[in-house]
């Protein structure tokens, strides 16, 4: 694989990390507006944490062009995690987008290459599919960190978090986020921060974030999902003063300390397979 062709895909990943930090109102999350229900960290912390990582994602890509195994890619990954904390003086801004965004610039990288028997088309269907055949069962039977919230909430409450998100081919991404996203499109053109909030809106809606069941428990997830759900019943990004009401929606999940941090991982993530799509 040529290195232009790495570039190219960790600069999609960049993109869309970053474009996942100027989507708002985004309940709960940092963006360039506000650092929602976080103290430690703010748009500044991430724009450093991007600059970081990006080179990664390329090595990732080169990884997965190349057949690595899921333990190459893990090194690489602790590698990007390393220069994240450094980055951002201890702050943990990007683990998981790391971990998603990786495996799937490693199966652009696979597609690529041919090493997957395919086409060479970034198809998001195809990412996920090589993503769940190569390296799924050895994400399943990965370290657990000690005491990262996804373990928490696996161990308190039975949900499978980004682990069992990324096994799987990254379906919440695939089926959800894309649809809205592409839906968000047709209900306010024009408007390109929309479609992110409609996507954001509908995740969250429907998936077990680990970083909500950590913070809020259970109530707390329950809550966000309902929120959510009522957001995209009245219209989503199709009512006329949609940004008020995302915007308090984010003001109470500021207010009970929740942050659904999965579900932008998963923004960023939908933000990445439409970029790559759109340019196969």
């Amino acid at each position: 694989m040529p290195d232009r062709v790495a570039d190219q895909v960790a600069a999609v990943a960049a993109t869309a990390l970053l474009a996942e930090l100027e989507t708002w109102p985004k309940p709960g999350l940092v963006s360039h507006v506000d650092s929602g229900s976080h103290t430690d960290m703010d748009a500044r912390t991430f724009i450093a944490s991007v600059a970081a990582i990006t080179p990664f994602f390329g090595r990732l890509t080169l990884a997965g062009a190349a057949a690595s195994g899921m333990d190459g890619l893990r090194s690489i990954g602790l590698e990007a995690e390393r220069a994240m904390l450094e980055a951002t003086g201890g702050a943990n801004t990007h683990r998981g987008a790391i971990f998603g965004l990786g495996l799937l610039c490693a199966a652009a990288g696979a597609t690529w290459s041919g090493t997957a028997q395919v086409q060479p088309l970034w198809r998001p269907n195809i990412l996920g599919a090589i993503v769940r055949q190569r390296w799924g069962a050895a994400i399943l039977r990965g370290p657990i960190p000690l005491h990262s919230h996804g373990t928490d909430a696996l161990r308190r409450f039975g949900a499978g978090g980004a682990r069992a998100q990324a096994a799987a081919g990254f379906p919440h991404a695939r089926n959800v986020g894309l649809s809205a996203l592409r839906l968000g499109r047709t209900l306010a053109p024009g408007d390109p921060e929309a479609p992110r909030v409609q996507s954001f809106f509908a995740l969250l809606a429907s998936m077990e974030d680990t970083n909500l069941l950590h913070r809020g428990g259970a109530a707390g997830l329950r809550f966000a999902q309902e929120q959510a759900a009522g957001f995209l019943g009245l219209g989503g990004v199709a009512q006329k003063q949609w940004r008020e009401r995302a915007a308090r929606v984010h003001r109470a999940f500021i207010d009970r300390h929740l942050s659904p941090g999965g579900c932008a991982d998963l923004l960023s993530i939908t933000l990445f397979l439409d970029a790559l799509d759109t340019s196969s």
